[in-house]
């Protein structure tokens, strides 16, 4: 079987261009590892692979959820690993392409296999911390999971949210499933991170977000906006979706809502960029784990020190 490649990065980056081209030279499969691309009812907004790049090369977890059905990282891991065994069975390299690296980290390194939470248990946990206030609902998340009492504070609110979550799903401290229920990450990967400076970056997804308008986002958001879907789906925190739907409301004039889904959009890569840098770890020492990192958004002319990188381990 191919050993998989793993390409992350921030929005914006050009890891699909560099997926595709990859795919094509090569022989490969692309299989989507951004969060918000798996959901049906946002092809433009999520940049999601357009007809001509689906005609090139083969595209795999593409839109195939509905918004209603919200895909967790345990779920999109077990997808995954079911298309890069299908790539090799039919002799294609796996290209994973994405800008959630808690996704390709899970995949590369793995992780606890927790359960999903089911949304009714996420709502209810989150009104009771609104109810109670901070502090009293972190004594109670410490006195029932000491564990994470010990490693976590009362401000961070998103952690400590979801010990609660799990503990109120399963009836087991998140600390338990980590240490009982790890999945192992891959045995061989080649993995490449793109990681630009941050104005040429911001720049480009400035000018992408202004083309997704024309394109005709704001109609796609329209009619994403008449399913009536709850708004504590995932799915609404699609980059833009916000901002496009207050002008939809009367609540922003166009010019507005375009330059605070820029605005946003920038703010999202900036903490990408962060993540990037300073969590994807180096393989060191691992001949069958290698890494590559560019520091500038990629164009072709990284090609072929990308393909020489990635033809050396094989």
């Amino acid at each position: 079987m191919h050993r998989p490649i793993l390409i992350g990065g921030p929005t914006a980056s050009g890891k699909s261009e560099l997926a595709l081209q990859l795919a094509e030279l090569l022989g490969g499969t692309v299989i989507n590892a951004d969060s918000m691309q798996v959901y049906a009812e946002l092809h433009i907004l999520t940049a999601r692979p357009d007809a001509e790049d689906l005609a090139q090369a083969p595209h795999r977890l593409y839109g195939h959820r509905q918004a209603v059905d919200p895909s967790s990282m345990a779920e999109w891991a077990d997808e995954a690993r079911r298309e890069i065994a299908a790539a090799g069975a039919e002799g294609s390299i796996p290209i994973l392409v994405g800008g959630t690296g808690l996704y390709l980290r899970a995949l590369a390194e793995g992780f606890s296999d927790i359960p999903p939470v089911p949304v009714e248990v996420r709502r209810a946990v989150a009104e009771r911390r609104d109810r109670q206030g901070a502090d009293i609902f972190f004594d109670w998340l410490s006195t029932h999971d000491p564990d994470s009492g010990r490693r976590l504070t009362a401000g961070d609110s998103q952690r400590v949210l979801r010990a609660a979550e799990v503990l109120e799903a399963t009836g087991k401290p998140i600390s338990r499933w980590r240490d009982e229920g790890a999945k192992p990450g891959l045995s061989a990967f080649d993995r490449i991170t793109l990681v630009p400076t941050r104005d040429p970056l911001y720049a480009t997804c400035d000018r992408r977000f202004e083309k997704m308008v024309d394109l005709g986002a704001l109609d796609e958001v329209r009619r994403f906006v008449a399913l009536g879907l709850p708004m504590d789906l995932p799915v609404n925190k699609a980059l833009g979706l916000p901002e496009l739907r207050a002008h939809l409301v009367g609540e922003l004039p166009l010019e507005e809502a375009i330059a605070a889904a820029q605005q946003t959009t920038r703010n999202y890569a900036k903490r990408q960029l962060t993540w990037f840098r300073n969590q994807v770890k180096p393989a060191l020492d691992q001949p069958n784990r290698r890494d590559l990192q560019i520091g500038a958004q990629y164009s072709e002319s990284f090609l072929d020190k990308i393909v020489s990188f990635v033809q050396k381990g094989r």
